[in-house]
């Protein structure tokens, strides 16, 4: 009896036993429920707070094409008034309803990562803005949260400037309407995205 139990047992084991390897010739989809993109800014000089973006979408294709979409209507800075200025007068989300972040990543670096496992990698992260485009030398870790599970997270914050973007009127006037004597135009992103296959 206790031999054909520690059997099953076994089998069980063998069976949930997570692969080593992920499929090479998958795509992967951004889980959005599960990712944020956050970002802070600096008022009146010494006054931080931080905010993100409720909705994102994205992929990595096969040959490690990263793509994310974020809706910029969905930003969240846990103040609605301010949420709909955000909205209105600094993204202009009528005319500019998204920012796309791209990227390109060496997937065969990761095909074998063990679950619980993360790695260090260094890429160029493209960001599309209101009608403009950046690039920014990245850290970030990789880990294989699943069996056909990725984490993606800033090793440090990425630095993105307003006046890459043609945002700086936007932020003198939110500025101006908040009564503030100013709003830093420098802002840290950082991001913690899950990707399945």
């Amino acid at each position: 009896m206790r031999y054909w139990l520690l059997s099953a047992v076994l089998v069980f084991l063998v069976a949930c036993e997570e692969p080593a390897t992920m499929d090479p010739n998958a795509a992967w989809t951004l889980m959005g429920d599960d990712s944020r993109i956050s970002f802070a800014s600096v008022k009146g000089g010494d006054i931080g707070e931080t905010h993100y973006f409720k909705t994102l979408t994205g992929s990595v294709s096969p040959d490690g094409a990263v793509t994310v979409e974020v809706a910029l209507d969905s930003v969240e800075t846990y103040i609605d008034i301010r949420n709909e200025r955000m909205r209105d007068l600094f993204f202009q989300v009528v005319e500019f309803p998204t920012a796309t972040v791209s990227a390109a990543v060496d997937l065969s670096n990761f095909d074998t990562l063990q679950v619980g496992e993360r790695r260090e990698a260094e890429i160029v992260v493209g960001l599309g803005l209101h009608g403009a485009t950046s690039e920014y030398d990245a850290k970030v870790f990789i880990t294989r949260i699943g069996a056909a599970r990725v984490a993606v997270d800033t090793a440090e914050p990425i630095i993105v400037s307003v006046d890459e973007f043609d945002l700086g009127d936007g932020l003198e006037e939110l500025a101006v309407i908040a009564g503030l004597p100013s709003i830093t135009p420098a802002v840290p992103v950082t991001a913690s995205l899950v990707f399945a296959q």
